[in-house]
């Protein structure tokens, strides 16, 4: 059973920093990274990374920059590292894996709110 679980979520101010991780456990993962969902729009990348061969990264260009995404494959583990955090980066954050047959698996979301 695939168990996908995030944390690092909160509240900070804009030009502040938040870390989040991510850790899957329960497959053979080929990539994983983040997709937000601020309220009354559609999900959308933030940024993904490949877990296994080369590593490779997208970013969306709303966040290239200014966060970075880094993984542990020894630990399943992806991180967001979030800077000059902005107020049009608030929202829930989604943790997404993909494992190496395409089968994409979500978690539950962390709020990240930026006060400005």
């Amino acid at each position: 059973q695939v168990q996908v679980v995030e944390s690092g979520g909160g509240l900070v101010q804009a030009g502040g920093s938040l870390r989040l991780s991510c850790a899957a456990s329960g497959s053979i993962f080929s990539a994983m990274g983040w997709y937000r969902q601020a309220p009354g729009k559609q999900r959308e990348l933030v940024a993904m990374i490949t877990t296994s061969g080369i590593t490779s990264t997208n970013y969306a260009d709303s966040v290239k920059g200014r966060f970075t995404v880094s993984r542990d494959n020894a630990k399943n583990t992806v991180y967001l590292q979030m800077d000059s955090l902005k107020s049009e980066d608030t929202a829930v954050y989604y943790c997404k894996t993909v494992d190496r047959w395409r089968t994409s698996y979500w978690g539950q979301g962390t709020q990240v709110t930026v006060s400005s």
